[in-house]
């Protein structure tokens, strides 16, 4: 059976662009970049969130998985959930991979992150103490 066009007509798509430009400003993702994380030219993610034109199935698909939403929440069917893991998305896709890591290489890792989140928060309290 051919689909001709992924949209039936009782989607709007107006709610499509309006929740995909949404979900990208909330987790502070520009249009450029996730037009690079698509592979796509950021002209046509423009047009996507414009609503003048339709990404294809699978790209939607990729559209939900960098976003970490549904392709209900993404279509406007649901509403978003608030609770996004990590807005970074190549941080999200290496954090997925963390588990099939040896514990010794799990345990580094945890070393490494916490060195970088400690010294973030040296960084703020000493910021703050130059200013007070």
């Amino acid at each position: 059976m051919h689909i001709p066009h992924l949209w039936s007509s009782e989607l709007d798509m107006s709610i499509f662009s309006e929740r995909l430009k949404l979900l990208r400003s909330a987790r502070n993702i520009t249009q450029a970049r996730l037009a690079e994380l698509l592979v796509v030219d950021a002209r046509v993610y423009n047009r996507w969130e414009r609503g003048t034109a339709t990404p294809q199935f699978d790209t939607v698909v990729k559209i939900a998985d960098i976003l970490q939403v549904s392709l209900d929440e993404l279509a406007g069917r649901k509403e978003p959930s608030q609770d996004l893991k990590i807005h970074n998305y190549e941080l999200y896709s290496l954090y997925q991979q963390v588990d099939h890591l040896p514990d010794e290489d799990q345990r580094a890792l945890l070393l490494v992150l916490d060195s970088f989140i400690k010294k973030s928060q040296m960084a703020k309290v000493m910021s703050r103490a130059a200013k007070g």
